[in-house]
């Protein structure tokens, strides 16, 4: 990867930040969800996957919220209210909770001279997320520095949409789009939608929950660092 990656873009959700667990956790006891705190992370994790085996698209979250309010121990007669309860709370602005390492390695890689940037399904909330969590942002900041953050509401196009990608690319001169990497967690929007706009793609999935497809397999940022600064 070192020697054909010479720029790579990251989705916002499940790459950089996770709807906040600290939020949906009393939430969800309240339906008799019985896990801690840290499953609420794989929970997510496993909610993409059940995504990504249904083919739901961007606007469809059942399939993830019942795979989601299931894994952290709602039980079988609660999980339709804990669902519907968990689609109506879920808003674009509870996707704040950074990804463990994410911050660093997206620091890392800026220092070692990659250029980076974001292009995220959202609801014109992302850049402002991502500065407030010292994540990352365009030009100097707390975070890494980024050359765009793309956010779909704001330019009117949405993954699966490879459309959305040339949003990003002018960012990126001289980089042909062989060469620029994408990092999602979602095979349905970001896997086949980057593929199809000429990227390569990289999944992110911490616990073999997503099926198989034709992206490279990562278990975090930490495994795309070393692959980058191999």
């Amino acid at each position: 990867m070192g020697l054909r990656i010479k720029a790579i873009l990251f989705d916002a959700g499940g790459v950089l930040v996770l709807p906040d667990p600290t939020v949906l956790a009393p939430l969800l006891e309240f339906y008799g969800a019985t896990a801690p705190i840290e499953h609420y992370v794989r929970a997510h994790y496993m909610g993409m996957a059940a995504k990504s085996r249904t083919r739901s698209r961007e606007s469809d979250w059942s399939a993830y919220n019942e795979a989601y309010v299931r894994h952290v121990g709602v039980p079988e007669a609660d999980c339709a209210a804990a669902c519907a309860t968990l689609g109506r709370t879920r808003s674009a602005y509870l996707w704040r909770y950074p990804v463990a390492q994410s911050a660093s390695v997206l620091m890392a890689l800026h220092d070692a001279g990659m250029p980076i940037g974001v292009v995220s399904n959202a609801s014109g909330q992302i850049e402002e997320i991502l500065l407030r969590s010292a994540m990352c942002q365009v030009g100097a900041g707390y975070g890494a520095p980024v050359r765009c953050v793309i956010d779909s509401h704001l330019v009117g196009v949405a993954k699966p949409d490879p459309k959305i990608f040339d949003f990003a690319l002018p960012f990126f001169p001289g980089i042909e789009r062989a060469n620029i990497a994408y990092v999602g967690d979602s095979v349905m929007m970001d896997v086949e939608g980057s593929a199809a706009a000429g990227l390569v793609p990289y999944l992110v999935d911490p616990y073999g929950d997503s099926p198989a497809c034709s992206a490279t397999v990562i278990g975090s940022l930490t495994e795309l660092l070393a692959l980058c600064l191999d």
